[in-house]
């Protein structure tokens, strides 16, 4: 089982090229940053943690511009958006900009994405909420034949996409690995089973217990489930979690880290990596 960290990344926390280079010194397979374009002050979501919104959330950076300065001063970290709220993205740039990242990293990108939770935000971008799980699915096939097809089309209800040709082609065929995150239910594992490659809930509670769902709809879809990769994301950085994590098949887990400084963020990975293989 592979190790990771994710963190909100900004202009008061540690900068990405130096934990980029910490967390391969250190021996950690993969980095993932979230997304938030903005932060509408109206507030009408409320916060799924409870409370206050944190800080971060209106301070996050761009994730496919820190992924390529991280790419730019490692070798082995994996590089992943965790996640990337697709359905408020223009498709075919988007499909651009996963493709050259994973280009510019040798293939090194995991394509965490979801479909978000905060209305005010979608909204502005002109995302209908109850539409946007269609919607994400209709961009991911377009982006798949964008990424795989030397004439790349889709015609959908929401993206209509005529032959076109895109380079870069992704270095990882016939896609970068997809992770879908979000709460089990029969919605998501239906497209997990469709055009994804793994599930990532936020936390392991529960999630053995919607494994036999998650398979059966791989196994509807003709694939096989014990090709299914699970992250595990946010996971409680303790050595019998990762163990336990371990037997029940989680291919990787992912520690949070503080949106802090280095002189906060330093110590604390030093502390998850006694966790490491």
């Amino acid at each position: 089982m592979d190790i990771g960290v994710t963190i909100f990344l900004t202009d008061k926390s540690i900068g990405v090229v130096e934990l980029a280079q910490a967390l391969e010194e250190r021996g950690f397979e993969s980095l993932f940053v979230p997304e938030h374009t903005h932060i509408p002050t109206s507030r009408t979501t409320p916060y799924p943690g409870g409370g206050e919104l944190p800080d971060e959330y209106r301070r996050t950076h761009d994730p496919f511009v820190m992924l390529g300065a991280a790419a730019a001063v490692t070798t082995n970290l994996k590089l992943g958006t965790g996640i990337c709220l697709v359905a408020q993205h223009d498709t075919i740039a988007l499909a651009k900009a996963v493709a050259s990242v994973d280009a510019m990293s040798n293939g090194r990108f995991v394509f965490g994405i979801g479909y978000g939770w905060n209305v005010d935000e979608m909204q502005d971008h002109g995302v209908e909420p109850k539409q946007r799980r269609e919607l994400v699915r209709e961009q991911m096939l377009a982006m798949q034949s964008l990424w795989r097809d030397e004439e790349a089309s889709f015609d959908g209800k929401y993206v209509k996409l005529p032959s076109s040709w895109a380079w870069p082609k992704p270095v990882q065929q016939p896609r970068p690995p997809v992770f879908i995150g979000g709460a089990p239910g029969p919605t998501l594992f239906r497209h997990i089973a469709e055009y994804a490659d793994g599930w990532m809930p936020i936390g392991g509670a529960g999630v053995r217990d919607s494994l036999p769902a998650l398979h059966g709809a791989l196994e509807e879809a003709g694939r096989d489930p014990s090709t299914l990769d699970l992250l595990i994301f946010f996971s409680i950085p303790d050595k019998g979690k990762v163990e336990y994590y371990r037997e029940m098949g989680v291919t990787r887990t992912v520690f949070g880290l503080p949106s802090a400084p280095a002189d906060v963020v330093l110590p604390l990975l030093d502390k998850y990596a006694e966790l490491l293989p």
